[in-house]
């Protein structure tokens, strides 16, 4: 995770390295088993440094989802390919790539989700609109590469990724990775 601006300002190198050190702890352990204490020890800040840049937990959180997603949409602006269809196919491919390392525990968004229940909640506000821009993101892909239904085909695509981010940890990759590919060329051949 790189050092993201905030409201026109770069952030402080304490709020780095409790953010850094948050993502971590969240995505390797969850995010309700790992206190603001050791978040506190690990980053190497004071408790009052951490209280002035989160004033709770849940503010943290929601800056993790936040920074993840916009770690995630720079990856996909490095996606250079010939087309929108291609580069379609290359996010689903990275997503198996990364999804069969070994250090893959699951979707932060999903995992996140799964311990804030409440869809009005501000961290589920935070996932929802990556979620969203997600989806959007593949609707301009088939829409460019003239698909003629990417309102609808987009819904699947989002449910296909969802699929396999879970699939990932419960099935076999190989498999998992075989699933995927067949299951979006159907989609893309429609």
């Amino acid at each position: 995770m790189t050092a993201e601006t905030l409201e026109g300002r770069r952030p402080s190198a304490a709020r780095t390295r409790v953010l850094v050190t948050a993502a971590r702890l969240f995505y390797r352990e969850g995010v309700h088993t790992v206190g603001i204490d050791r978040i506190i020890a690990e980053a190497e800040v004071a408790k009052a440094t951490f209280y002035k840049h989160f004033p709770s937990k849940d503010d943290l959180v929601r800056a993790y989802v936040t920074a993840e997603s916009s770690r995630q949409r720079a990856a996909v602006a490095t996606v250079d390919t010939g087309s929108s269809r291609e580069k379609l196919m290359a996010i689903f491919a990275f997503m198996c790539e990364f999804g069969a390392g070994p250090t893959y525990r699951g979707c932060p968004f999903v995992n996140t989700a799964a311990e804030y229940p409440d869809p009005d909640h501000p961290v589920r506000q935070a996932i929802a609109e990556h979620r969203r821009w997600t989806r959007d993101l593949y609707r301009d892909l088939l829409a460019d590469d003239g698909h003629p239904d990417a309102e609808r085909t987009a819904d699947i695509l989002l449910l296909l990724r969802d699929g396999l981010v879970v699939g990932f940890d419960l099935d076999d990759p190989a498999t998992t990775r075989a699933a995927v590919q067949e299951a979006l060329a159907r989609v893309l051949a429609a």
